[in-house]
């Protein structure tokens, strides 16, 4: 096994794209191991919705990355005290889904630690019933890699606060996130150490027998190679919000002039069609605000570009463009 260097970025469109590169086009006679680190990030799953997953205005307030990862499962939140590992194997029917072959190694590591972690469920390690690192699967059924978080000192209360989504009604066929009771690792350490301190006792563990552990570099044109993915799929709109299942969202709020009710439906992250009631005191024909909306993308920017022309306090009364733009996507 050989361990991929990441030169330490934190930024997770690039390490989610080194992920991507490395499963698809290296020679998996070797098996490989990434760690790496992100900035404050939500990791989205790949068959999820992401307007369910996120509370978008506390995302957008604290500058949080929202990337949407190949992999299934759920939603995930990344700050600099949470560790991530990608084990890259060959496929094999032995190895899919069978997240106990990836997890061990961890694991024991935390035994030794004097942590008593198991795997709980299908994916999940829990310590006393509460969840410390969640894990999925890719495969391209040449190659996989079997990845997860290490929950070791991360900001919980920013995780509930992004992943904490407003109650309106949606309806998708997205698979939806199971919120679990976390914690962090270090609150069941007897020791201090650093999450740097926390990776070399894995990768010593992992690689004890061999004696010491063996890096692998990518070149500077595999390099390249991520960096256009990165680029071209993981900072992209389509991929992290366009690729969401089609879905129907009602927004409701009670303004000073009365309530507005707002139906949305979303394909591909463009809003199809769009439907408002209330019982504001408006004038006009609210269809051509409607109208203004449908072919946008379900985004504040685009929504503002939409209704900027329209004089919104004719049709409602008194409100902003600001205003009406974060309350239909917020």
């Amino acid at each position: 096994m050989k361990i991929i260097d990441n030169r330490g970025y934190n930024d997770p469109t690039v390490n989610l794209a080194l992920e991507e590169y490395c499963v698809r086009k290296l020679d998996m006679s070797d098996d490989y191991l990434l760690f790496y680190i992100n900035e404050p990030s939500v990791i989205i799953g790949k068959h999820q919705n992401t307007i369910e997953e996120i509370n978008s205005g506390y995302v957008k307030e604290n500058d949080i990355h929202v990337v949407r990862r190949i992999s299934g499962g759920g939603t995930v939140y990344h700050d600099k005290g949470n560790l991530n590992f990608s084990f890259m194997t060959k496929y094999s029917h032995q190895s899919i889904h069978n997240f106990r072959l990836f997890t061990g190694p961890v694991i024991k590591v935390l035994a030794e630690l004097g942590v008593n972690a198991e795997l709980n469920g299908r994916n999940d390690i829990t310590v006393d019933g509460r969840k410390i690192s969640g894990n999925a699967q890719f495969t391209d059924t040449k190659s996989m890699f079997s990845h997860g978080t290490l929950l070791f000192d991360s900001h919980l209360d920013d995780v509930a606060k992004a992943l904490n989504v407003k109650a309106d009604k949606i309806e998708s066929k997205g698979i939806k996130s199971v919120r679990s009771r976390v914690a962090n690792i270090t609150e069941f350490l007897s020791d201090k150490m650093t999450i740097a301190e926390f990776k070399d006792r894995i990768i010593h563990s992992i690689f004890r027998s061999a004696g010491k552990p063996d890096y692998f570099e990518l070149s500077n044109e595999q390099w390249d190679e991520v960096m256009k993915l990165s680029d071209s799929k993981y900072r992209n709109w389509d991929w992290n919000y366009g690729r969401s299942p089609e879905f129907n969202i009602q927004k409701v709020r009670r303004f000073e002039f009365g309530q507005i009710d707002a139906r949305i439906h979303v394909r591909d992250g463009i809003i199809a069609d769009a439907k408002i009631y209330g019982d504001f005191l408006g004038h006009g024909d609210i269809e051509e605000v409607e109208n203004s909306l449908r072919g946008k993308k379900y985004i504040v920017s685009d929504i503002k570009n939409a209704v900027f022309g329209l004089d919104l306090q004719y049709f409602f009364g008194n409100i902003s463009v600001d205003e009406f733009c974060s309350f239909l996507s917020e």
